[in-house]
């Protein structure tokens, strides 16, 4: 019986706060706030550290996707 084993490379990225900050082109004070308001993607705590799993942050920007052009994404 053959057994799978997981490597390192089969994780699933992680950002930090500053490299979520970066790739959406915001401050990191933002990425904070949205955290502190419960409005940004979830996150994971490593060691007292806050990561963002990648699937995680494009599941919540499928959610701010507008509706149709110039509607946010509950279509107000």
């Amino acid at each position: 019986m053959e057994t799978t084993r997981s490597t390192l490379s089969d994780l699933e990225p992680l950002l930090s706060i500053e490299g979520l900050a970066e790739y959406l082109d915001v401050p990191v004070t933002t990425i904070r706030d949205w955290r502190t308001d419960g409005k940004g993607p979830c996150a994971i705590k490593v060691g007292g550290r806050v990561r963002f799993a990648t699937s995680d942050v494009l599941t919540w920007l499928l959610r701010q996707r507008e509706t149709e052009p110039g509607r946010g994404p509950s279509g107000g």
